[in-house]
């Protein structure tokens, strides 16, 4: 298995309700500090060839930090709610240490 397909088996794995990072991503795919750069255009490219289920808003920057534009803002919004994460004002998970997920 490569390591993209490695990060798509990933990130398809993150349960909902639950988050983890671009670095732990990486890490488990079997990837250095450098390679979580790669991660977003791995999933995007797994993405437009079919990969339809990548919960994308699962996945979030060090530290709890989301990622999120005014395209995306009402839609990531909705899954965070749905899912009972809460984001508060600075786009940040409020409880990220209780619910993100470090890959062994």
């Amino acid at each position: 298995m490569t390591f993209s397909e490695r990060v798509v088996k990933i990130a398809l794995s993150i349960p909902k309700g639950r988050v983890t990072t671009y670095g732990n991503i990486s890490r488990a795919a079997g990837g250095g500090t450098m390679a979580s750069q790669s991660i977003t255009n791995i999933l995007g490219k797994a993405y437009m060839a079919g990969e339809k289920d990548i919960p994308f808003h699962r996945i979030v920057y060090a530290g709890g930090k989301i990622w999120i534009d005014e395209s995306h803002r009402k839609d990531r919004m909705a899954l965070y709610k749905k899912e009972g994460i809460k984001i508060d004002a600075k786009n940040k998970i409020e409880n990220f240490r209780d619910i993100v997920i470090e890959f062994k």
